[in-house]
């Protein structure tokens, strides 16, 4: 196991020491302090453990399909742009994100065990994003694959121009985005939730209570008489 103190560690040093590490190998970040770009383009599968709240881009470019194994957990809250352009393996934020948590994420799954703020899964590419509690608005903004999981309520336009994604929420929808539209639950649709609250571990979401948010696929071609919601 190695450990690094990033009171006394740069960050291009931090990163590149877990560049470097071997599959399987265990790395902990003591004293994150917030900084930004920690844990960014890590492809080995890994685990490391940031102790503390961490700032912008933690887990940025990590992961490939290939490297499923890779872990990443952060006991405390961060930044924007958690898991920005993940491929492939797990991040877990044990606290709250910033905005725009898994944008443009391809592979991989997001755990957010508190809330999360605005644009969560914007322009969301294939990744799994699960939020214990709320996320904020246009949540699902232009996330053209993947599934976002809500266990509390989401914010206003809620999967606007939302393209392949899904979307499920457990609580209250403030509104919903263009071109989203609530559709009926059905029973691939409650499995899916089943394994993917398994996989967060959150216990408070009933997979078969849960509301499905999809595209209405109004906006996948320009028509002028749409204009008025473009």
């Amino acid at each position: 196991m190695v450990t690094l103190n990033c009171e006394g560690v740069g960050t291009r040093e931090i990163n590149r020491t877990l560049q470097s590490l071997p599959e399987g190998a265990t790395a902990v970040l003591e004293a994150p302090g917030g900084r930004h770009n920690l844990v960014v383009g890590v492809s080995e599968p890994i685990k490391v453990q940031v102790m503390g709240n961490a700032g912008y881009y933690l887990g940025g470019l990590c992961g490939s399909k290939d490297a499923t194994g890779l872990e990443i957990r952060v006991k405390g809250f961060t930044g924007w742009g958690t898991g920005e352009n993940l491929m492939g393996g797990t991040i877990v934020v044990e606290g709250s994100v910033s905005q725009s948590t898994g944008a443009s994420a391809r592979g991989g799954l997001i755990v957010v065990e508190g809330d999360a703020s605005l644009r969560t899964g914007i322009s969301l590419k294939g990744a799994t994003i699960a939020v214990a509690g709320d996320s904020g608005a246009m949540t699902g903004f232009m996330a053209q694959a993947g599934t976002i999981l809500i266990g509390g309520d989401a914010g206003h336009a809620l999967g606007d121009s939302l393209f392949e994604a899904v979307i499920y929420v457990a609580g209250r929808i403030r509104s919903l985005g263009a071109d989203a539209r609530i559709e009926d639950l059905t029973e691939e649709d409650v499995a899916a939730v089943k394994n993917l609250v398994e996989k967060a571990g959150f216990d408070h979401i009933s997979p078969g209570d849960v509301t499905r948010v999809a595209s209405a696929k109004q906006l996948y071609h320009f028509r002028s008489e749409h204009r008025g919601i473009y």
